[in-house]
C-alpha cells in the first residue's frame, strides 16, 4: 500500500493572506488624508491663457489680454456650490493679504452656470469687492478645461497660465503658491 502523505490545505492559507492584504489596503485608504486643493495638471500650464472677452456684473467690458503686466487669479464659482461657499473666506483673506504686497495679484470671480442676481446676493452678504465676470455660455470654463467648481487658475504678467488648483482651496495655499510662482517667474 502507498503511504499517504498529509497534505496541508492551501485554500485556508491563501484566504488568510488575501484577507490580510485587503485589510492593509483598506487601512491605507481610510488613513490617507485627501487634499482636494492639490495643483492639478493641465495642458494649459506654461501656455498662453485662453482668450477671455466678456463683461463684468457691472456691465463693463473685460478682456484678460489687457491684464498683462499683472498676476491674475481666476476663481470659477457658483453661488450654490458648497465648496465655493466654504472657500470664500480664504479668498477674502487672500485679497486682503495682496494689498500689502508690492505687486498684488488681481482677483476675478468667473461666474459658472449661475445668474447675476444670485451672485450679487451672495457677495452682498459675504463681501468680496473684486470683479465678477460672466461666463454666460460656459465658453471660458471650456477654454480653461474646468471640470467642476471651484477651480482657481493663476496667470502670470506675461499672460501665461502658471497654476491650476482643482477643488476647494485650503488655508494659505493660494498665497503660498503665488509667492512661489513670483519667485520662479518674477513679479
Amino acid at each position: 500500500m502507498l503511504s499517504e502523505k498529509k497534505v496541508k490545505p492551501v485554500a485556508p492559507i491563501a484566504a488568510t493572506v488575501v484577507g490580510i492584504v485587503l485589510v492593509c489596503l483598506l487601512w491605507v485608504l481610510v488613513s490617507a488624508k485627501p487634499n482636494p486643493s492639490d495643483n492639478a495638471d493641465s495642458p494649459l500650464l506654461g501656455q498662453p491663457a485662453p482668450a477671455v472677452v466678456t463683461t463684468t456684473l457691472e456691465d463693463k467690458p473685460f478682456d484678460l489680454s489687457r491684464r498683462k503686466g499683472s498676476w491674475v487669479v481666476l476663481n470659477f464659482f457658483n453661488s450654490t456650490c458648497v465648496p465655493c461657499r466654504i472657500e470664500h473666506p480664504l479668498l477674502l483673506a487672500f485679497t486682503q493679504n495682496q494689498l500689502s504686497t508690492d505687486n498684488p495679484a488681481e482677483m476675478y470671480t468667473v461666474i459658472n452656470d449661475d445668474n447675476d442676481s444670485s451672485v450679487l446676493a451672495f457677495f452682498a452678504e459675504n463681501k468680496g469687492d473684486w470683479q465678477k465676470i460672466r461666463d454666460n455660455d460656459g465658453a471660458i470654463a471650456v477654454a480653461f478645461g474646468v471640470a467642476k467648481v471651484p477651480e482657481t487658475w493663476i496667470v502670470d504678467p506675461n499672460g501665461y497660465v502658471r497654476l491650476r488648483i482643482a477643488g476647494q482651496l485650503s488655508e494659505g495655499l493660494l498665497d503660498e503658491q503665488l509667492s512661489l510662482l513670483k519667485l520662479q517667474f518674477g513679479s
